[in-house]
């Protein structure tokens, strides 16, 4: 298997699209800092073919595919092998659960000279060429054929673990011949072992149960079969009786059935004409009808009468005026006397805000000016002070210095400020400025509040104005309105009357609901009556249709009493006549029910002559239980017939049983001696040496050989007079070379092991090259490229060496930044 170009979206670190084209890379480098992603180059090739990574331990670590919160990988590989290109395709989802699935999968035999810079157009699966498999499961099998190893001998031949093969040379014999088992798959032989082990176990089981199987079979002999079949034909004989005795019994119970029906109907017409009996109450319906119409009649008059006066008081009502009307008027009356009384207020209130006004504005006036005139000596004192300091500027120097200070003047510190001289125009100067610049400032303030209050009072006069205006005007309103009317006393009196019709009106309007509620009653009353009426002569007619067939008297419609009368005298004498009917009838059921007991009594005999109970049942249980005695007869000889042919059949099975188990046991005990296992990994361990010693002669120029003693590794170095030296003796780099060899040879053998022919056309060393000092990194780099330049198959390594990674033609890059990891092909 050879790749040549993988693509991968979405893939552990590599987030974003990326590809590494493989061609003419013969041999190559994946180089980057540690943690970049080389190693998941390598994964991606084992994933793509077989679904998993080695160091996801196992197929459930497929959650490792999905790059940080993606939601779907894709990985494609496109590989060459045995001549024919192949592209192997695999896709991973994370559901809305989080759970992540393969979602597709799929291998594809790609045309003959395909090429494969056409996968950068982006086509679609579909024009890739043959399917060979469709889904994850058909890949383990395609990828089998195409490859030619599986997964297992793949990580062990292509992608070379890191360090094993070196554990492996240096190994303890025990140690070694386990990882040789677990290589090269030895253990299959105790698989083996343990599988005839077992299946002795099994047949030794086996054979006690069919030994226990014969013993309840002990009774299944041909006497026993002999008398089953002589009780079958007895049971046979008996059915053939019974099914014809059982016609004559069945024609005596039918007659016997006949008279029973016979008799039953003349029990059941003589019970139907004795319930012919004339209802309680029957009479009274017809006056108990009259009456209630009569007193319907009279509530629909009373109804009509009240309706009457309702409607005539109701017209007065409408006549006398409309009461909200004349309230709202009475309204406007008392409304018109409290604005008149409040409209001379309103005035007063304006005219004491007017006085209020012109006072506050003439005191603004006043503590204006008394502020001009503050203002006038502050600006005196000022220009008093100033001239103070001229014509003394010693003293207004002094004011303001302290001890320690420097002279404005000598620029000499002070040591000793000269106190203020009394009479000192300055502070004179000063101590005035100060006095007005207070008067100032009051007379300011009290200015400022008086303003502020005349302002108040002004806004206080406009809003009193606004109220009169508005007081006035709804006062002009109300006389309009009022101007038309009677007067108080004439609208109170209008009202009144429309109070006393209103209460008429509404003691109308109960009586009109009482009579109505009466006529309801009494019209409920008449339909009750004539309902019990109807219901009376319903069951008279139930009566009557009752005993329709046997052809009653008409009957007369207008008078129940009558009509039901005449129905119970017809009755009577009806149900006299057939009382005598019925004496005879029963004795001839009587005497039909005799025979049918002799006829039954008769084929109960042969029951008990045959030596099988009778049944108690009807005549179906004659038949049956004859049938069922012959079916049980029938079934017994040939459960015995079964269990003696189940009988023959064990004996076979013991024997069989016993040649399985005494097979079974030799082979357990020759697996399980240790000599067996040890000749076969002697054979291993034989040809294994074999390979990687001329692997180890080409690698080192002809100077070693590998071989092995007693399980340990030795190696003759043929520079040196053949001298025999262990493996521990070895520099690193021949280590390496030596450990090399044993993995190509270890990985010639696997694939020789395989089911299938592989074609082993590539390897790839994921191996830690960091701890290899100058000279062994040198002589590592030199078996790479001998091993390169055999042209056999391409090499590839993983490393973060800069000196090794300088030294291979072909580096492929990888770097990794905060969202993706990608890879930069560099060299030819």
């Amino acid at each position: 298997m050879r790749p040549l170009r993988l693509d991968m979206a979405g893939f552990t670190v590599f987030r974003d699209e990326t590809s590494v084209d493989f061609t003419d890379a013969d041999y190559f480098a994946l180089v980057g800092p540690t943690g970049s992603g080389k190693s998941t180059v390598l994964d991606g090739i084992c994933f793509a073919l077989y679904g998993t990574v080695p160091r996801w331990g196992g197929a459930r670590g497929i959650v490792n595919a999905l790059a940080p919160s993606a939601t779907e990988a894709r990985v494609r590989l496109v590989f060459e092998s045995a001549g024919d290109r192949y592209v192997a395709t695999r896709v991973v989802r994370r559901d809305g659960r989080g759970n992540v699935k393969t979602s597709g999968a799929g291998l594809q035999l790609m045309p003959a000279g395909f090429d494969v810079s056409r996968l950068d157009t982006g086509m679609s699966l579909d024009d890739l060429g043959e399917v060979l498999a469709g889904t994850p499961a058909e890949m383990d099998r395609a990828v089998i054929d195409a490859v030619g190893l599986p997964y297992e001998q793949f990580t062990s031949c292509v992608v070379l673990p890191q360090g094993q093969f070196a554990d492996f040379l240096h190994a303890k014999p025990a140690t070694r011949q386990q990882i040789l088992v677990n290589l090269l798959g030895l253990h299959v032989y105790e698989e083996v072992q343990q599988r005839a082990a077992g299946r002795a176990t099994t047949a030794e089981a086996k054979l006690g149960t069919i030994e226990q199987l014969l013993e309840g079979l002990a009774d299944a002999d041909d006497e026993a079969v002999t008398a089953a079949e002589a009780e079958l034909t007895r049971m046979r004989e008996l059915t053939a009786a019974v099914e014809a005795a059982v016609p004559g019994l069945r024609e005596i119970r039918q007659r016997e059935a006949t008279a029973a029906q016979g008799r039953d109907a003349l029990r059941a017409e003589v019970a139907t004409l004795t319930r012919v009996r004339t209802p309680d109450g029957s009479a009274r319906l017809l006056a108990a009808v009259a009456d209630a119409r009569e007193t319907a009649t009279a509530a629909a008059d009373a109804v009509r009468g009240a309706e009457e006066r309702e409607e005539k008081i109701r017209g007065e009502l409408t006549a006398a005026g409309d009461p909200g009307s004349l309230k709202l008027l009475l309204d406007r009356h008392a409304e018109l006397d409290r604005l008149t009384g409040q409209a001379e207020w309103f005035a007063g209130e304006v005219q004491v805000a007017e006085v209020e006004s012109k006072d506050a504005a003439a005191a603004v006036e006043l503590a204006h000016s008394a502020h001009v005139g503050a203002t006038q000596l502050l600006e005196q004192a000022r220009a008093d002070y100033t001239e103070a300091q001229k014509l003394d500027r010693a003293v207004a120097l002094r004011a303001h210095l302290r001890a320690g200070d420097h002279c404005p003047v000598c620029e000499q510190s002070v040591a000793d400020v000269p106190s203020m001289p009394e009479g000192s125009a300055v502070q004179a100067a000063e101590a005035t400025g100060k006095a007005a610049r207070a008067a100032s400032e009051v007379a300011e303030a009290a200015w400022k509040q008086r303003d502020a209050v005349a302002r108040k009072l002004e806004s206080n006069l406009e809003r009193k104005r606004a109220q009169l205006e508005h007081h006035m005007a709804r006062l002009a309103e109300v006389r309009t309105v009022v101007a038309d009317s009677p007067g108080v006393a004439a609208v109170e009196q209008r009202l009144a009357e429309l109070t006393r019709l209103q209460k008429r009106l509404e003691e109308a309007g109960v009586q009109v609901r009482t009579t109505r509620e009466a006529q309801r009653k009494a019209q409920r009353a008449v339909a009750a009556a004539e309902e019990e009426q109807r219901s009376a002569w319903r069951a008279f007619d139930t009566t009557r249709d009752a005993v329709a067939r046997y052809g009653p008297p008409p009957a007369d419609r207008d008078d129940l009493a009558r009509a039901w009368a005449t129905l119970v005298e017809w009755a009577a004498a009806e149900r006299a006549e057939r009382t005598q009917s019925l004496t005879a009838a029963e004795e001839a059921v009587a005497s039909a029910h005799d025979a049918v007991q002799a006829s039954f009594d008769a084929i109960a005999a042969l029951f008990v002559e045959a030596g099988v109970p009778a049944p108690r049942g009807d005549d179906s249980d004659l038949i049956r239980s004859a049938a069922v005695a012959a079916e049980r007869a029938g079934a017994a000889w040939q459960r015995l017939v079964d269990r003696r042919e189940q009988a023959r059949e064990l004996t076979e099975q013991r024997a069989g049983l016993a040649r399985e188990s005494r097979v079974a046991k030799s082979l357990a005990g020759h697996l399980r001696a240790n000599n067996f296992e040890r000749w076969l990994l002697e054979e291993a361990l034989d040809l294994l040496v074999d390979g990687a010693s001329g692997i180890l002669r080409d690698l080192t120029g002809g100077q070693y050989d590998l071989m092995h003693e007693k399980g340990d590794f030795w190696v003759v170095d043929h520079f040196d007079a053949d001298l025999r030296r262990g493996v521990r003796t070895l520099s690193g780099g021949e280590t390496f070379q030596a450990s090399l060899a044993l993995a190509l040879a270890l990985s010639e053998q696997l694939a020789g092991m395989s089911a299938t022919a592989a074609s082993l056309e590539s390897i790839m060393l994921d191996e830690g090259f960091g701890t290899l000092d100058a000279a062994t990194l040198d002589v590592v780099a030199a078996t790479l490229e001998n091993l390169a330049a055999r042209g056999d198959r391409m090499v590839g390594v993983v490393t973060h060496v800069q000196a090794l990674a300088e030294r291979i033609p072909v580096r492929f890059e990888v770097h990794k930044d905060a969202r993706t990891a990608y890879v930069e092909r560099v060299g030819h």
